[in-house]
């Protein structure tokens, strides 16, 4: 595998990593979902895993409509592993409002909690592209309530 190759699937993943949690806050439960394999699987903090893509866009399509979040990507580390496998750890601070709260000129007050957590994630290369195998997701610090 070359250089080029390498970072191809490194900017891929990369990507995944940043659209898995623009579609969670944005609340599109189906985009969500159609990042991780068909079997894929994801291991929520404090919840039973999620094994496949309906399962997934399921439980998501269940939150709160009221429900904010903001989940602010960093320090993503992929290893590539193979031209169909990669690794990656990503560092993770959420933060919680709801839409129901009024929208000031600094926007909505954001909820006392603040969590850093991480994305552990396995990648593999499917006809249809780069997708999510197995993200165990998990808390690690809080501040707040």
């Amino acid at each position: 595998m070359d250089t080029t190759e390498r970072l191809e699937i490194d900017r891929a993943c990369r990507e995944l990593v940043l659209r898995a949690a623009r579609c969670v806050d944005a609340g599109d439960a189906a985009g969500l979902a159609q990042l991780f394999a068909v079997d894929g699987v994801l291991v929520r903090p404090n919840a039973q895993p999620l094994q496949g893509r309906d399962a997934i866009q399921a439980v998501y399509a269940q939150r709160p409509a009221e429900r904010m979040t903001r989940h602010l990507v960093t320090n993503t580390l992929v290893e590539v592993e193979s031209p169909t496998s990669a690794r990656a750890l990503s560092y993770v601070l959420l933060w919680t409002g709801s839409s129901a709260d009024p929208d000031g000129p600094q926007g909505r007050r954001a909820q006392g909690r603040q969590l850093v957590g991480e994305f552990e994630d396995r990648f593999t290369r499917e006809p249809e592209g780069w997708r999510i195998k197995h993200r165990d997701a998990r808390f690690v610090l809080h501040i707040g309530d």
